[in-house]
């Protein structure tokens, strides 16, 4: 692409930077909240796959409607029907679905069908509220949730016909579904009417994408109107009078009608991994009243208060607004906080779950978790450790208390080392680098896709992985930052023999790194080897051979061969063209290996121009910010704009690929700040802000603020730098300079200048 080309789309997007119309102006001192600029349409539809319902800041509960059993989220855009509203979510995930456990749905009429299904209008969204009315029989349905119980509020048409069902039985993901691999299994279902205002019962499921072993989700709801009549249900009988279905390995239910002369029915539901009794006591303890808004202002305000830790410029566009604080909100709705809801073992340890997963969030999630709550990001790597000193190793996948699945490294260690170089507190390093060295030195015995590492005994014994291992290409890359993310810790804990084999080791990503392989003009890349030591010149599949070309440097698409599989091929979910970027530890050997400075600027510039880069792919990206490492920043915020204007709105198809935890969110974040983290080093790189000015307020009292003088449409570009009024030269920051507080303060241009070209981000640990 030509330099005039790439300057309109910089010149579209740095727009984002000038405040827009007075319309189009928000000031937080006349009483908005952060919280009011969350849109959680942003991504539902497309491949975002974002939850759209309520849901507390890491909640378990996460109630929202289900159109089908296909969807991740639960959610379709109309005219598809609504089935009914389910109590448990996952939030922007790609392959099988997972939860989407115990069903409610209002409806009018006879106790004569468990099919309720109704088209929509009138849908609304907003953070902690959703509503609907159900076209079929025109009952509005309302919900808003606490952490551990969720709240409905049913207004029908007329008092006297109010029924509803409940489907111990319903989920999500249940075939047919693309990867019959990857489809929940039903296992059983137990449903009673307790009182006639109190129903109990239980969903039990295994499978789904981590092919987890059997997870049971129990329930406890309370009505305020009385039960007049019911019919339950066990598989496809109905039997009318009959209160309670045990567990025989059927789907049960109940269809009840309600009494009370009000046309309104309001509904508590209280969920547990451990007991229905505990799911009851989630209730008195979560929703003790029946005051909807009080429960729905509770939870906006646990939102305000971490929205509150990063501000951005009141001036800054709607649209700016939109985008950050529901890029935050994304970042926070997932790992789930289950403590006191693991039903595996006890003890005093943080529990969460739906890690889903390290692969995607250890770029930019966690990170971003930590600098708005350090005291969270530690509650959650200390999960990971307990859960290695219960389970036997670190997830880099679980959901439904059950690791799995590993798509490439065992990315457990660049979470606890990005803790450990940014000095969490209350962290047991010492246990988190045994976990860590579990992973590296223990093979998983046959369960590679739950845990630890694959293809393990050969790693270590040839340097790489051979390519009769699948994903042997990406694994191997994984595999060297892990090792690397050892080496960290054990240097810091002391450990010197532990360091000096983990640092050699973090070098293996170039023992399959093909020197005399061009492509595009650029030479070197990451390419198969098999046991013996052998470049593959093909590469076998089916009853074809491959030629590199085809098989290698394809443009990400679902028809190129190589890409048949997501588990299967020497790459997961990736190129070539992207892997060979992915060396966070070692970009400056990787310049080097790429033919220095000018070869390596070119082979950016081609990876872009060409297309080969996918931002919904995280394996790349970091790559837009490696310009950082030729000297040249501004290349870097260049292509950061480009990427963002093409790539992210305010749309429900605003994200450009699964958000995946909120991995596309983060991104996004960061780079609207300014800064952005190498996962499992201690600073971040320093970009041209799409904000005037963000204040972290911190969790130790002090405030950080990045100040952005003179930004515009026209001046995208860092003239000068300074930090707590002191020169500062260099295209990086510490992130102990943060923690300190004060000001980093970026003075504009419209052109680019020598700002940030001679002191390089920092090199990797050294033998």
């Amino acid at each position: 692409m030509k330099y005039q080309a790439i300057s309109t789309l910089i010149i579209a997007a740095a727009l984002w930077s000038v405040p827009g119309k007075a319309q189009d102006q928000h000031s937080y001192g006349d009483g908005e909240k952060h919280y009011s600029f969350v849109d959680p349409m942003i991504g539902s539809e497309g491949l975002g796959r974002v939850f759209i319902g309520p849901s507390y800041p890491f909640g378990m509960v996460k109630p929202s409607p289900d159109c089908g059993t296909a969807p991740n989220s639960g959610w379709l855009p109309e005219p598809v029907p609504v089935t009914g509203f389910s109590q448990l979510h996952v939030s922007g995930t790609g392959g099988g679905p997972k939860y989407g456990n115990i069903q409610v749905m209002p409806f009018t009429g006879a106790l004569d069908s468990q099919e309720q299904s109704s088209l929509r209008e009138n849908e609304k969204v907003k953070l902690g509220y959703y509503s609907v009315v159900l076209k079929k029989n025109q009952v509005k349905t309302e919900i808003t949730t606490a952490d551990k119980a969720s709240f409905y509020k049913f207004s029908y048409p007329a008092a006297q016909n109010k029924s509803l069902k409940i489907d111990a039985g319903f989920f999500l993901g249940e075939q047919p579904v693309p990867d019959a691999r990857e489809a929940q299994q039903f296992v059983g279902s137990e449903i009673e009417l307790v009182s006639p205002t109190e129903i109990r019962g239980y969903s039990r499921i295994r499978a789904g994408w981590n092919n987890g072993r059997a997870y049971t989700v129990f329930f406890y709801a309370v009505l305020d109107q009385p039960v007049t009549s019911y019919t339950s249900w066990k598989g496809g009988r109905l039997y009318p009078g009959v209160a309670v279905q045990f567990d025989s390995n059927e789907k049960t239910g109940l269809l009840l009608a309600l009494g009370g002369s009000t046309t309104q029915l309001n509904m508590k539901i209280g969920i547990s991994f451990v007991s229905s009794l505990k799911a009851k006591a989630n209730i008195m303890q979560e929703l003790p009243d029946w005051n909807f808004e009080q429960v729905l202002t509770g939870l906006q305000n646990k939102w305000e208060a971490l929205f509150s830790r990063i501000a951005i410029d009141p001036q800054s566009t709607n649209t700016q607004k939109q985008l950050f604080y529901t890029g935050l909100y994304h970042t926070m709705l997932m790992p789930v906080n289950r403590t006191g809801e693991n039903p595996l073992w006890t003890n005093d340890q943080p529990y969460y779950d739906d890690f889903y997963t390290l692969w995607d969030t250890f770029r930019t999630s966690n990170p971003l978790i930590t600098l708005i709550s350090p005291k969270r990001e530690a509650e959650i790597v200390n999960a990971l450790i307990d859960i290695y000193k219960h389970d036997g190793y670190l997830p880099d996948g679980r959901s439904g208390n059950a690791n799995g699945r590993t798509q490439g490294g065992s990315h457990g260690e660049v979470v606890i080392a990005d803790a450990y170089v940014k000095k969490l507190e209350g962290i047991d390093y010492e246990l988190g680098l045994e976990a860590m060295l579990k992973d590296a030195t223990v093979p998983p015995g046959g369960n590679e896709e739950q845990e630890g590492r694959g293809g393990l005994t050969a790693y270590n014994r040839l340097g790489y992985v051979p390519f009769s291992v699948v994903r042997s290409g990406n694994r191997t890359v994984d595999y060297a930052y892990n090792d690397y993310n050892i080496a960290t810790v054990a240097k810091g804990l002391g450990h010197k023999r532990i360091f000096d084999r983990f640092i050699k080791q973090s070098a293996n990503w170039r023992n399959l790194w093909r020197d005399d392989y061009t492509h595009e003009g650029s030479k070197g890349f990451i390419l198969p080897r098999d046991a013996d030591g052998k470049w593959l010149d093909t590469i076998p599949y089916g009853n074809s051979e491959i030629q590199h070309p085809t098989y290698i440097y394809t443009p990400l698409t679902h028809e190129t061969p190589w890409y048949a599989c997501h588990w299967c091929g020497f790459f997961y979910e990736g190129t070539s063209w992207e892997y060979s970027f992915s060396i966070p530890h070692e970009v400056p050997a990787l310049i080097l290996k790429s033919g220095g400075n000018d070869a390596f600027r070119k082979r950016l510039d081609t990876f872009f121009d060409k297309k080969f880069y996918n931002v919904a792919n995280e394996p790349s990206f970091l790559t837009p910010t490696l310009y950082h490492w030729i000297g040249r920043p501004d290349l870097s915020s260049e292509r950061i704009r480009q990427i963002i204007a093409a790539s992210y709105n305010t749309s429900r198809n605003g994200l450009p690929g699964n958000d995946d935890s909120g991995a596309m969110s983060s991104w996004l974040a960061f780079h609207m700040i300014g800064l952005y983290p190498n996962a499992g080093q201690p600073y971040y790189l320093i970009n041209s802000p799409l904000v005037k000015q963000t204040v972290f307020h911190q969790e130790n009292g002090k405030d950080f603020k990045v100040t952005a003088r003179g930004l515009s449409g026209r001046n995208i570009y860092i003239k000068s730098a300074r930090l707590n009024g002191k020169v500062f030269n260099q295209a990086w920051i510490n992130h102990e300079d943060i923690l300190k507080g004060g000001e980093l303060v970026l003075e504009m241009d419209a052109r680019p200048s020598a700002w940030g070209t001679r002191i390089l981000p920092p090199i990797s640990l050294k033998p």
